[in-house]
């Protein structure tokens, strides 16, 4: 009885990913999925780190680094008000002004995790970015958005 219930778990498991793959953006046009995870990777890849990328025109999401699950925590902004932000309200506040921003603080009352932002437009393409790495190794805010940079141009963006 035990491998029918493997078989149906296994089923199920499987429709959940391909439900899941349905529903994520690939990656902007032109522009080739697999690489663009293997350079983003390389720049600020971690199972805490999130980056979206979005039209600017129409706000559209077409590329988002790792799960809506690590995308969707709430973290320090790191600016002068003391609130927190998720990585979504970044990437909205971007599109709507176009600015550059990079942050980092401490994420943790002890110091001992930190979070940093990076957001902005990437050049002549389009598109806006919003990039978030939170943990005890979080890259500051700049050097992230200075990776970043060197990742998109590797890709193609």
């Amino acid at each position: 009885m035990a491998a029918p219930r493997t078989v149906v778990q296994s089923l199920v498991a499987g429709l959940a990913a391909v439900g899941l793959c349905a529903c994520s953006p690939g990656a902007p046009k032109g522009v080739d999925k697999d690489q663009l995870d293997a350079a983003i990777s390389r720049a600020i890849g971690d199972p805490a780190s999130c980056l979206l990328i979005a039209e600017q025109a129409t706000g559209k999401l077409v590329y988002r680094y790792n799960t809506h699950t690590a995308c969707a925590r709430p973290l320090p902004s790191c600016d002068t008000a003391g609130t927190s932000q998720t990585i979504d309200q970044l990437l909205k506040a971007t599109l709507k002004d176009g600015q550059t921003r990079t942050l980092s603080c401490s994420s943790s009352e002890d110091a001992s995790r930190g979070v940093g932002w990076a957001a902005g437009p990437i050049p002549g393409k389009g598109l806006v970015y919003a990039a978030m790495m939170e943990g005890d190794r979080a890259f500051p805010g700049r050097m992230m958005a200075d990776r970043l940079s060197r990742a998109f141009k590797d890709t193609g963006l």
